[in-house]
Parts: C-alpha cells; structure tokens; sequence
C-alpha cells in the first residue's frame, strides 16, 4: 500500500466571515501545490451551506502532510482564521480501504 494520504479538513466560518475564511484558503492554494509532496490541494464551498469550506488534499504520506503544517504559508493560513470560524477545524486524515 502507498504511503500517499487525502485529507479532508472541514471549516465552519462565522456569518459573515465565509468570503474572508475562503480568500485565505485561495492565497494558500499556489505556495502548497508547489511542495514537492503535494498531489492536490483543492479549497471548495459547500452549496447548500455556504459557511462551511473544506479543503481536499493528497500528500504523499502523513510525514509530508506534518512538513506542510510547519511552512510558513501554512502558519500563515492558519493564524488567519482566528475570531472567524465557529468550531475548530475538523481533519480526517484518510487512505483508501484495501482491496477497493
């Protein structure tokens, strides 16, 4: 099995913030899909709730996901959110069922 894992992180942004929350997720799109590990890194908008975002991204393992979570355009992104989101951001770290 390959060591590449999808993530799945679920924001919840405060009314009124969902335009503010989902301009950070677009800033931080170029400078992450320029990391080497990165297969895809994708920000979208829930239709039928438009304060919910969620980011879905592969990397190539767990590790790659921990030296993402260390530059500076993620410490960036994440510092952005403070005051502007409901809940703390939920991630699902996942790799697909063996034998699917």
């Amino acid at each position: 099995m390959s060591d590449e894992i999808t993530v799945v992180a679920i924001l919840k942004a405060k009314v009124g913030c969902e335009d503010d929350v989902a301009k950070a997720m677009a800033a931080c799109v170029a400078p992450s899909r320029a990391e080497a590990t990165n297969r895809q890194y994708v920000p979208n908008r829930d239709l039928d709730n438009p304060q919910t975002l969620i980011f879905v991204e592969r990397w190539a393992s767990r590790q790659a996901l921990a030296d993402h979570m260390e530059t500076p355009h993620f410490k960036q992104l994440a510092a952005s959110f403070e005051g502007q989101l409901d809940a703390p951001v939920q991630i699902h770290i996942l790799q697909p069922v063996a034998g699917a």
